[in-house]
C-alpha cells in the first residue's frame, strides 16, 4: 500500500541510509574468535566479506597481491590506466599532481589512451604470478571484448560493471550487445554483474546465470552520480531489497549467490550494518585508497570521474592512514572507525550473538535518526571519533 506522494499522482515510499539505522544487541554474546566472518563469491572461499573495488587509485597489481594474500578479494579495472600505458606511473603521477581546477581535464586526458589487449592479459597474468584469485572489472560494451581475453590470461572471476546495469545491454557500436545469459554460459568463469538498486531488477539479474550482483548506485565517497544524474537509493534499503531477492532466488533455485554492497562503507559501522541488512561481502573504496600501498597516493577517484562526455565523480584527497594490513586488521591507530575493519566486524557480530555472516543478516536494525550524534557533542564541536 502506498502512503507516501511526492505531489498528486507521484506516488513514493521512505529509503533510509547506514547513518540513520542502528544494529540491536540481544540477550546472547560470543567471544569474537568464535565469530566465522569467511564468505564464498564465484565458488571461491575467501578469509573476509570485503572487495576492493575496481578503482585505478584502489587497484593495481601490486595491491590486488597484498589484498588476496590478506585474505580478501581485489578487482582490477580493465580499462584504466593499468591497461592504457605499460608504465603508468607517469600517468599517475598527473592523476595526483594537478590541481582541483583542471583535474577533469587531466583525467580526460590520461584516460583517452587507448586500452592495449596485450596489457588486458598481461596485468592479470601478473596478479595470478602472485599465487592470488584475480579478479577484474569490464564495462557491459566491452566484456565481450576483454572478458574472454581476461579468462584466457587466468582469471578467476570476471564483474561485468556500470553504473546500472541492466539485464541486456544495447550499444550504439556495431556488434557490442551484451546478453547477460549467453555471456555467462560461454566465457568460462563466474561472472559478477552490477550495479542494480531494486527487488525486481536483482532477481532478473540473478535469473540469468550471474553468479552475484553489486548493489549500490551512488553513494561512493568519489562518485557524484547522485547530483549530475540524480539517480539513486539509499544504501540500507536497497540492500535490504535486493538481499531479499537474493534469499528468494536461492530457495526457488537452489544456486549459491552472491549479494555485495557496492559503496557508501568507509567506517567499520557501516561494513556491519551492510552485513546485517543482508549485504554477502562489501565492496569499499575509500578506506583503502588511505592505504601507504594504494596506487592512488592519498588521492581517490572513480572509475566514472574521467567520462570524456559527462564526468560522475571527482577526485577526493583522502590522505595515507596506515598500511593495508592495518586498514583490514589493525591494531587500529586513528579514532574514525577506518581501520581494523574486520576486527571491528567481528567484535560487532560477538555483541550481536552472531556466530557467522548469516546469523549477522538476522540481527534486529532499527530505525535511528540520531544514531550518529546522540551524546557526541565535544566529539563533533572537536572534531574527533565520530564527529570528523
Amino acid at each position: 500500500m502506498v502512503d507516501l506522494f511526492i505531489g498528486k499522482g507521484k506516488p513514493s515510499r521512505r529509503a533510509y541510509g547506514f547513518d540513520e539505522i542502528a544494529l540491536v544487541p540481544g540477550s546472547v554474546t560470543l567471544d569474537m574468535e568464535l565469530c566465522d566472518v569467511s564468505c564464498r563469491i564465484g565458488g571461491v572461499n575467501l578469509a573476509m566479506p570485503i572487495v576492493a573495488s575496481a578503482m585505478d587509485s584502489v587497484v593495481d597489481v601490486k595491491t590486488a597481491g597484498l589484498i588476496g594474500k590478506l585474505g580478501g578479494l581485489a578487482v582490477l579495472n580493465l580499462q584504466g590506466l593499468q591497461t592504457r600505458y605499460e608504465d603508468p606511473t607517469a600517468a599517475y603521477d598527473e592523476a595526483v599532481g594537478c590541481d582541483n581546477s583542471n583535474f577533469v581535464q587531466v583525467m580526460q586526458k590520461l584516460y583517452s589512451a587507448p586500452v592495449k589487449d596485450e596489457l588486458v592479459a598481461k596485468r592479470v597474468q601478473e596478479i595470478k604470478a602472485q599465487g592470488v584469485v584475480v579478479a577484474v572489472s569490464v564495462t557491459p560494451n566491452l566484456a565481450a571484448k576483454y572478458g574472454p581475453i581476461a579468462v584466457k590470461a587466468g582469471c578467476d572471476i570476471l564483474v561485468v560493471q556500470s553504473t546500472v546495469t541492466g539485464l541486456e545491454h544495447k550499444s550504439a557500436q556495431s556488434g557490442a550487445q551484451l546478453n547477460l545469459v549467453e555471456f555467462c554460459k560461454t566465457v568460462g568463469v563466474p561472472v559478477v554483474v552490477g550495479n542494480c538498486v531494486t527487488y525486481d531488477t536483482a532477481y532478473r539479474l540473478l535469473e540469468t546465470g550471474v553468479a552475484g550482483i553489486l548493489v549500490g548506485v551512488g553513494p561512493g565517497a568519489a562518485c557524484t552520480s547522485r547530483s549530475v544524474l540524480g539517480i539513486g537509493v539509499p544504501m540500507a534499503t536497497t540492500i535490504a531489497d535486493c538481499a531479499a531477492a537474493g534469499r528468494e532466488y536461492r530457495e526457488r533455485s537452489g544456486r549459491d549467490v552472491v549479494v555485495i554492497a557496492d559503496g557508501g562503507m568507509a567506517v567499520g559501522g557501516d561494513v556491519c550494518k551492510a552485513i546485517a541488512c543482508g549485504a554477502d561481502a562489501v565492496m569499499i573504496g575509500s578506506p583503502f585508497a588511505r592505504a601507504k600501498e594504494a596506487p592512488g597516493r592519498g588521492f581517490h577517484w572513480g572509475m566514472a570521474t574521467p567520462s570524456p562526455v559527462l564526468p560522475r565523480g571527482t577526485r577526493i584527497k583522502v590522505g595515507s592512514s596506515g598500511s593495508l594490513e592495518d586498514i583490514l586488521f589493525g591494531p587500529a591507530r586513528i579514532d574514525d572507525g577506518s581501520q581494523n575493519l574486520v576486527g571491528a566486524l567481528k567484535t560487532s557480530m560477538s555483541t550481536l550473538g552472531a556466530a557467522n555472516l548469516k546469523e549477522m543478516q538476522q540481527v534486529e536494525v532499527i530505525i535511528a535518526p540520531s544514531i550518529l550524534t546522540e551524546g557526541k557533542v565535544f566529539q563533533h564541536a572537536q572534531h574527533l571519533g565520530m564527529g570528523r
